[in-house]
C-alpha cells in the first residue's frame, strides 16, 4: 500500500530557505487554502507541508527540529492512511489516541520510540491540528484532548551498603595527613550520613553544625529556603571531626597565604565547612568532582550527585524507618515525593521473595 506521503505529497520541500521574501512569508503563514478547500477537503499530508513551511519561515525553528517533525508527521499520515483517513475532516480523537499508543509499541514499518521521542511526535501532531484550525483548513481539532504519552516513573537509583562503603573507602582514610583527603572523606560520609543534597553540603557553614559525643546534628538549608535539623551519625561525625581539627585549618592557612587573603577574609567563604584547595568555599561542581573521582577509584558506575541521598533514604526504609520521618530528613514538602523510595524497597522485597521462597516459582 502506498503511504500517505506518496499519494498526497512527499513532505519534501516543506522547509523553505530562511531568506524567503516577506510576501512569500505572508503567503506561507497565512494561507487558508481558499477557506481550507471547503474546510474539509485538505489532505493530512498537504496540511503537514503547510505546517512545516510555517515552522521554518514564520517560527524560524532549526532545520534539525523541522526534520524531526517531518518524520513524525510522515509517520502520522501513514498511520491515518492505513485507517482510511485521507483528509483532516476524517480524523477523530480516537485516531490520534491510537496513533499515540503505537508510538511506544511500534507498528508496521516503524519501530517503537523512546518516551522523549514519542512526546515530540505527539507535540508535532497537536501542533499540526491546531495550525489547521487557525488557518481554516479544518473545522475542529481532534488532537486537543490527547496529551503526550505518560513517561514511565523513574525510580531513584540507590546502591547497596557494600558499594557505599567501597565508595567511602575510596575517598580516603580519616587518618590521612593530607587535608584534602580528610575533606573528601568527611564530605562523602556527610552526604550519606545525612541525606543532604550536594548543594546543601557546599553551602554549609560552621555555625550550622552542632557537634557532640552522642547528639551531633546539622541545620540544612534546603530548597525554597526551607531549613531542617538532621542528626549526624557517628561515622560522619568522626570524619567531620578529623577534617575540622586537622584538615580545614590547613586549607584556611593556604588561603591566608594567597595574594587575595585580605579580600578573602571578609568574604562569605570564611564560615564555610567544606573548603577547596585554595581555602575558598567548595562549589557544587567541586563536590561533584570529588564524588566522581571516588566512584572511579572504587570501580562503581552510574554514581550521580544524588546517589548517596537516594541510598540514605532507601536504606532507612529498608531498616524500618517511618516514611514521614524520612520525608522530614530529606526535606520533602510532600510525602508523595518520598513515596517513590517505597517503590524501590518494594521491588527489593519482590526480588528477595522470588529468590528465597521455595514456592515462589512454578
Amino acid at each position: 500500500m502506498p503511504s500517505a506521503s506518496d499519494t498526497n505529497g512527499t513532505f519534501e520541500g516543506a522547509i523553505a530557505a530562511p531568506s524567503v521574501p516577506s510576501r512569500a512569508r505572508r503567503a506561507a503563514g497565512g494561507m487558508t487554502s481558499v477557506a481550507g478547500a471547503a474546510a474539509g477537503m485538505t489532505s493530512v499530508a498537504g496540511a503537514a507541508e503547510q505546517y512545516l513551511r510555517y515552522l521554518t519561515v514564520e517560527r524560524g525553528l532549526a532545520a534539525n527540529t523541522v526534520a524531526s517533525y517531518r518524520r513524525d508527521l510522515r509517520r502520522y499520515a501513514d498511520a491515518l492512511a492505513a485507517r482510511g483517513r485521507g483528509s483532516l475532516a476524517d480524523v477523530t480523537g480516537e485516531d490520534v489516541a491510537r496513533y499515540r499508543a503505537t508510538l511506544r509499541e511500534g507498528d508496521a514499518g516503524y519501530p517503537p520510540l523512546a518516551a522523549s521521542s514519542a512526546a515530540r511526535a505527539v507535540a508535532a501532531v497537536r501542533g499540526l491540528h491546531a495550525f489547521a484550525v487557525r488557518q481554516g483548513l479544518a473545522a475542529g481539532d481532534p488532537a486537543r484532548e490527547v496529551g503526550p504519552p505518560v513517561p514511565p516513573k523513574r525510580l531513584p537509583r540507590a546502591i547497596p551498603l557494600g558499594d557505599v562503603e567501597r565508595l567511602l573507602e575510596a575517598s580516603g582514610s580519616p587518618e590521612d595527613p593530607d587535608p584534602r583527603v580528610l575533606r573528601d572523606r568527611a564530605l562523602l560520609e556527610f552526604l550519606y550520613g545525612t541525606g543532604a543534597r550536594i548543594s546543601e553540603a557546599a553551602g554549609l557553614d560552621i555555625d550550622d553544625l552542632e557537634t557532640g559525643e552522642e547528639d551531633a546534628a546539622v541545620l540544612l538549608n534546603g530548597k525554597g529556603g526551607k531549613q531542617r535539623w538532621v542528626p549526624v551519625g557517628r561515622y560522619a561525625a568522626t570524619a567531620l571531626d578529623a577534617y575540622l581539627v586537622r584538615g580545614r585549618p590547613a586549607l584556611v592557612t593556604a588561603r591566608s597565604r594567597s595574594a587575595r587573603s585580605a579580600r578573602a577574609a571578609s568574604r562569605k567563604d570564611g564560615p564555610a565547612v567544606f573548603l577547596n584547595a585554595r581555602g575558598g568555599r567548595l562549589t557544587r561542581q567541586g563536590a561533584w568532582g570529588i564524588l566522581s573521582e571516588a566512584a572511579i577509584r572504587s570501580g562503581l558506575d552510574g554514581v550521580s550527585p544524588h546517589t548517596l541521598r537516594h541510598s540514605f533514604a532507601t536504606h532507612l526504609l529498608d531498616g524500618g524507618a517511618d516514611i514521614r520521618v524520612v520525608q522530614e530528613l530529606l526535606g520533602h514538602a510532600s510525602v508523595a515525593t518520598t513515596q517513590v523510595y517505597t517503590l524501590v524497597t518494594a521491588e527489593k522485597l519482590r526480588e528477595v521473595y522470588a529468590s528465597a521462597h521455595p514456592r515462589a516459582h512454578a
